[in-house]
């Protein structure tokens, strides 16, 4: 009768994830939206952890379609990660709920799903790209960009980049991260271009 209830409870929590963020995902309400008692989800995820693991790998997913999609293009590895980095900040955008759980390891830690490799993914791409345009220590530089792409990310989803520099510039923020992790010369400022604040 319920084969298929461990997906209606990943469905139903990635809805209400959707609809109302992540301090939402009560196993109680995400049961009612399934349509099953509130002590149903257990027989399938012990925790609320391994649930909410369930519901991030959702996410992991399409966002490792969209990245892998621009990676699988091929060309100048420097416009590949800017073409990522619009990527990332159109997802958080996009998908807010999804994109604050998936990086919430507070929230995931111990989810018995194995999301080590999921969210690991974005991180391999980036490494490979960063080894392609010769930049070194790869891995390092890699971390370092991820760090940047996520904190572009959220600043722009906060408001904060406009506050503080005077502009949302994302794209021109995107391409001094990646010009710097790469050891390139800011491309901005090769043009001669100065950004003021307003």
């Amino acid at each position: 009768m319920h084969d298929n209830l461990p997906d209606r409870l990943v469905q139903a929590g990635v809805a209400l994830l959707r609809q109302e963020g992540v301090e939402a995902l009560s196993l109680r309400e995400i049961a009612r939206r399934a349509g099953v008692s509130h002590g149903a989800p257990r027989r399938y995820f012990p925790t609320h952890q391994r649930l909410l693991g369930a519901i991030a790998r959702e996410g992991y997913r399409e966002f490792d379609r969209r990245i892998s999609t621009v990676a699988a293009a091929g060309g100048d590895p420097a416009e590949q990660l800017l073409q990522i980095g619009r990527v990332y900040v159109a997802f958080a955008e996009s998908d807010r709920g999804m994109f604050e759980l998936m990086f919430r390891h507070d929230l995931l830690r111990g989810n018995e799903i194995g999301l080590r490799q999921d969210s690991l993914a974005l991180f391999d791409v980036l490494v490979r790209l960063a080894e392609r345009a010769g930049a070194q220590p790869a891995r390092r530089r890699a971390a370092a960009l991820w760090a940047n792409l996520q904190g572009i990310a959220q600043l722009h989803l906060w408001g904060s980049l406009e506050l503080a520099a005077g502009s949302d510039d994302v794209d021109g923020l995107l391409r001094t991260a990646i010009d710097a992790h790469l050891g390139r010369t800011d491309s901005s400022t090769e043009r001669g271009e100065v950004r003021t604040g307003a």
